[in-house]
């Protein structure tokens, strides 16, 4: 077989031509290959594939000149675009990915990194208007932590999600003042302080001019070079392919299709740099109007602000005295402004630091020893004292354990084959679940909704909370797991809480800490404005008034509405809750809580839908009703239905056909089993249709739209015998919670007295089954069936 290298040229039968090297019948070495259609590659070859440094050009324009590997652009090189963009970094198969910067045809210009040939990790995004961004990417937009600052001198510094603003911030206007508060999707939502620029007092309200300037600001437009980036994209792709499937490959049969290895040092990234880190924020932060770092003084007002989905809704003035808050380096955020917890953040002194430390070590370790087990059905010896995985963790490692950063400490996994188990039977990959608890954004410490004195973590995507739990908890779950492993098996649409996992750590002098993950009800795209936690008891179920704000989990006491939703929806609802609350009864459990959350539509969409048929519309049969800024006009249907009921308005939350195609897919803790059927869609799956915001899969206790009807107090001295209610549009979330405690003999008679003098009906509470009935019965109060 012949073996020499020789410099040749080869005319092929479809008009291509290569000019170079041979070894044997494959191009090997320095060469020159041209398409019939003009494509020309002058570099090295391999074997017959495009492999080292070269050069090549389409008949579009576009130009890529570096390194290559396996006839894929792999490795480090610069790609000129037709269009005058310039991608100059690191490739991987014809994507960039790696560090590199993109200057755009518009001049905007990306210095970052990538993944699969879309802006994904750290980077700076500089527009030509003078607008920059430094921070995190996702997908191709601005998402995680990160900087905006605007050629006006406004800036934003804290959490984006899908290239808007979404979680807690700072935003520094032009003339000095600062709002701390929170976002969704871009709009203000939640609570907040707005601070005056210094020496100046704003009014209460915004004026029209600066809503305009804020709302133009949010919207940041991507198109040029996102379009820019997928054509460069499907332009390498299709071409390559195509040049090589229809030229060399196809017309010699003998060329090797053998891949090269990877390019290796040669991928160097000469002279670009790209510092993205908190230093770097911190000078984008504080570079302009360094002057204004101290921006309250004495006798400074503050305005407490609430907003929803964008609209002011509450304000209150507060005097800020004596009192001078400087922002500092590497810090701007204000502690009692943004609570904002992360392991990452904390004093390593802080015991709290060393337990989620512990945690995801601990998680990273069971789950990654579990997961290569063959799957197989559960057996009862999973449940038994020898179902345990047991490590020692010490600080500087050990033969199964990394070296990390804590204390020493025993780690104790549970069950684990079960909670595996249960892991695949909630649609949630091993992935999945340790990149969400042990990944780069940690977990951060939440303040306790009950009396438990539990620690709760929530995981850096929201999607898994974490509870500490005492002795006796611990036994009732082990010698519950069973049944319950059974029970949601059976009824993928269970309320109760999803359980993903059960450890517990021994750290130094033998203190034990004891953990169960759970799934989050609130993970959702949607604001929670108010959530609940409903016994339907009344000792003291209550919460004080100045304590309460949007964070606050209520109690029985404190729900005035009731909520109306679809038959079918109901019907689903409660035939679930009386299977639960069957089972929770068969396993002697009592002081179990319905978690509510409740998420209201904007005023702005609330209003046009309250208002009735101008035909209906007459002085004599409308009432203005005020509440918190919002302004609603009531009609009095007298004579239509019955005398003093209300003609409930036009559904501003409508329920259209289930079409998988236009709703997310993706599992979540949250998600619980089948899509519900609604009557008022013919009987048919359904999803919810939100205006102007979103299609969500209505699943039960997962998206569930309802019509929430509040009472309004009527003065005695009224005449009017007619019942005022405002009527909301809200989409309710909910699921069991706190099923860990046992009917204890012992407790009743300690409870006994304490319930005699204030709620003589509350004696029966810890009583399983009498618990169960009277929680089933103050439900059907809350979700009214509808006539």
């Amino acid at each position: 077989m012949e073996s020499s290298e020789r410099n040749l040229e080869k005319v092929f039968p479809n008009g291509d031509v290569y000019v170079g090297i041979f070894k044997g019948l494959l191009p090997h070495g320095k060469g020159k290959y041209t398409w019939s259609d003009g494509t020309v590659y002058d570099g090295l070859w391999e074997e017959g594939k495009m492999t080292g440094k070269g050069r090549i050009s389409w008949p579009s324009g576009n130009t890529y000149e570096g390194d290559f590997s396996g006839n894929y652009l792999h490795g480090f090189g610069t790609f000129t675009g037709s269009d005058g963009s310039v991608y100059r970094g690191s490739w991987r198969v014809n994507l960039q990915h790696g560090i590199g910067r993109k200057k755009y045809r518009n001049a905007d210009v990306y210095d970052g990194s990538w993944k699969e040939g879309i802006r994904e990790g750290s980077g700076r995004y500089a527009w030509c208007n003078g607008n920059m961004y430094i921070g995190s990417w996702k997908n191709g937009k601005m998402s995680g932590r990160g900087v905006m600052k605007w050629n006006n001198g406004d800036l934003f510094d804290g959490r984006w999600l899908n290239g808007l603003r979404h979680g807690t911030g700072c935003y520094r206007f032009s003339d000095g003042s600062y709002y701390f508060g929170t976002w969704t999707k871009g709009l203000k939502d939640g609570l907040g302080t707005f601070y005056p620029a210094k020496n100046k007092q704003l009014p209460s309200k915004k004026p029209a001019a600066e809503r305009n300037a804020d709302k133009k600001k949010r919207q940041l437009v991507h198109s040029s070079s996102v379009t820019s980036d997928r054509s460069s994209r499907r332009s390498v792709r299709r071409s390559l392919s195509e040049k090589m499937s229809n030229g060399l490959s196809r017309t010699s049969s003998q060329i090797s299709s053998r891949r090269t290895a990877s390019l290796g040092e040669d991928s160097v990234l000469d002279d670009i740099s790209v510092d993205v880190s908190r230093e770097s924020l911190s000078l984008i932060s504080l570079h302009a109007d360094d002057d204004q770092s101290e921006f309250l003084g004495n006798g400074t007002l503050a305005y407490e602000r609430e907003y929803m989905q964008g609209v002011l809704i509450k304000e209150r003035i507060r005097s800020v005295r004596g009192k001078s808050i400087k922002l500092k380096k590497r810090c701007k955020f204000h502690a009692e402004e943004v609570k904002m917890k992360s392991c990452v953040n904390v004093f390593e002194h802080h015991k709290s630091y060393y337990l989620m430390l512990n945690l995801q070590l601990g998680i990273r370790y069971t789950v990654g020893k579990i997961t290569p087990v063959p799957a197989r059905e559960v057996r009862s010896s999973d449940f038994g004292e020898r179902a345990r995985i047991r490590m020692y963790f010490p600080k500087k490692g050990s033969q199964f354990t990394p070296p990390h950063h804590s204390v020493d400490f025993y780690w104790k996994d549970y069950c684990p084959m079960v909670f595996r188990n249960l892991r695949e039977m909630f649609k949630l990959s091993a992935a999945d679940y340790m990149m969400s608890i042990c990944g780069d954004d940690g977990l951060r410490e939440i303040s306790s909704p009950g009396k438990s004195g539990s620690i709760f973590y929530l995981s850096g995507d929201d999607r898994f909370v974490i509870k500490t739990l005492n002795k006796s908890e611990l036994k009732v779950f082990l010698r519950m797991l069973p049944r319950y492993y059974d029970h949601v098996k059976e009824h993928e649409n269970t309320l109760i809480t999803k359980f993903f996992g059960l450890h517990r750590i021994i750290l130094r002098h033998g203190k034990k800490v004891r953990f169960v993950v759970m799934g989050n009800m609130f993970c959702t795209e949607l604001r929670i404005h108010r959530r609940y936690d409903l016994k339907g008891s009344t000792l003291g179920r209550f919460t004080k008034k100045d304590k309460i704000d949007e964070g606050t989990t209520l109690k029985d006491l404190d729900l005035n509405y009731e909520f109306h939703m679809d038959k079918l929806l109901r019907e689903a609802l409660f035939e679930q809750l009386s299977l639960d609350c069957k089972f929770l009864e068969s396993q002697h459990i009592i002081d179990y809580s319905l978690l509510l959350g409740l998420h209201f539509r904007a005023p702005e969409n609330l209003t046009p839908l309250l208002e009735p048929p101008d035909a209906l519309r007459t002085p004599e049969n409308t009432q203005n009703v005020t509440d918190g800024g919002w302004k609603f006009d009531i009609l009095f249907a007298e004579g239509l239905k019955s005398a003093g009921e209300l003609l409930i308005p036009p559904r501003g939350l409508l329920l259209v056909t289930h079409e998988p195609s236009f709703v997310s897919t993706e599992p979540g803790p949250h998600i619980r089993g089948s899509t519900l059927r609604a009557m008022s869609v013919g009987d048919k799956e359904v999803d919810l249709l939100l205006p102007g915001t979103a299609r969500l899969r209505v699943q039960l206790g997962v998206n569930m739209p309802a019509q929430a009807n509040r009472k309004l107090r009527q003065d005695e001295s009224d005449p009017a015998e007619v019942e005022l209610f405002e009527v909301y549009d809200v989409v309710l979330y909910l699921g069991i919670i706190d099923i860990l405690q046992e009917y204890n003999v012992r407790k009743k008679l300690e409870h006994t007295y304490k319930s005699m003098q204030s709620d003589p009906m509350s004696i029966s509470v810890i009583e399983p089954k009498i618990y169960a009935k009277r929680f089933y019965s103050f439900l059907e109060k809350v979700f009214p069936s509808v006539q």
